[in-house]
């Protein structure tokens, strides 16, 4: 027989077996949390402060840096409570909240990724239309289509949550709220909450990746036209840091992936790492990446240094 616990908190979980060690496992996560906060808060602020950036694609950089700060600041202080004092217990809103906030933020990094393509391929294929196609209300509203996408995307799975009952078991495997964790929690057909994130992560996450490259194919051949060896060093250095920022996205989603469908025989302390490299890592390297790749930004940093001091 189900024993029903509807009523009781979930409980999240840091790192099993390693209890006694989570004070020092909390310092990195706290460095890479405050790293994180620092870089992408900045980025947002010299974009938002500096002139010289108000281009769409700085536009859509800020919006990878907000999406990144949001998820960071989502996950994190779930994690930081349960390495520092040990409060596992969260309620069930709260959790499918978090959930909800994490999957669709997910979603909208893919797709602010797709977009920042498409402003590499404008300007790099098309450069005499690009202010023409790019205006500022055509950038807010791909932002806003790449939000709603993400937000609107996960209503489905995640409402059934809220009426499913929860039998058995309430532990979480992470210290954060997962919607594959919680699913697996309840006891109820759940049939269509594990087949439409399949479903979903083809239409959005694969289908993000296949245009991405499919627009670089394009950038690369246009760029191969340029009799100049300088302008196409130039033109193709434009487009490494939106490189760098998709390869360490989308190797983190493959590698979570591959964990998850063959890792079933590695230790569980290899799939939580895996999960915490996949929510941090991309926040953590996106303004590293940009602050070292791109001159503008560079100078942005140089002249807010020299303003505080």
């Amino acid at each position: 027989m189900w024993t029903n616990i509807s009523a009781a908190p979930f409980l999240l979980t840091g790192f099993p077996g390693l209890e006694a060690a989570h004070p020092w496992i909390s310092i990195p996560f706290f460095a890479i949390y405050i790293s994180v906060l620092l870089g992408n808060g900045t980025l947002i602020y010299l974009i938002k402060d500096d002139h010289n950036l108000h281009e769409p694609m700085y536009y859509f950089l800020a919006m990878l840096a907000g999406t990144d700060l949001t998820v960071t600041l989502t996950t994190m202080p779930s994690v930081m409570a349960v390495l520092w004092v040990n409060h596992r217990e969260i309620r069930h809103g709260a959790c499918f909240l978090q959930a909800y906030v994490i999957h669709s933020l997910s979603i909208v990094e893919s797709g602010v990724l797709l977009a920042m393509s498409y402003d590499r391929f404008v300007a790099i294929c098309t450069p005499l239309q690009y202010n023409s196609t790019l205006t500022n209300s055509r950038v807010i509203k791909i932002g806003l289509g790449v939000v709603m996408r993400g937000f609107l995307s996960l209503v489905p799975p995640i409402l059934p949550l809220f009426w499913f009952p929860y039998c058995r078991s309430h532990v979480l495997s992470h210290a954060f709220c997962l919607h594959q964790d919680v699913m697996k929690l309840a006891c109820a057909d759940i049939t269509f909450n594990r087949v439409y994130p399949v479903v979903l992560v083809a239409l959005t996450f694969f289908l993000d990746a296949l245009i991405i490259v499919f627009s670089y194919v394009l950038i690369l051949k246009t760029v191969m036209g340029i009799a100049s060896g300088e302008e196409r060093a130039k033109a193709l250095n434009t487009c490494v840091s939106h490189i760098s920022c998709v390869l360490v996205f989308y190797i983190t989603v493959i590698g979570l992936t591959f964990i998850h469908r063959f890792g079933k025989h590695a230790p569980h302390v290899v799939h939580i790492t895996m999960s915490y490299v996949y929510f941090l890592f991309p926040p953590f390297m996106n303004p590293i990446i940009y602050s070292i790749k791109t001159k503008q930004i560079q100078r942005s940093i140089l002249r807010l240094i020299s303003v505080i001091r």
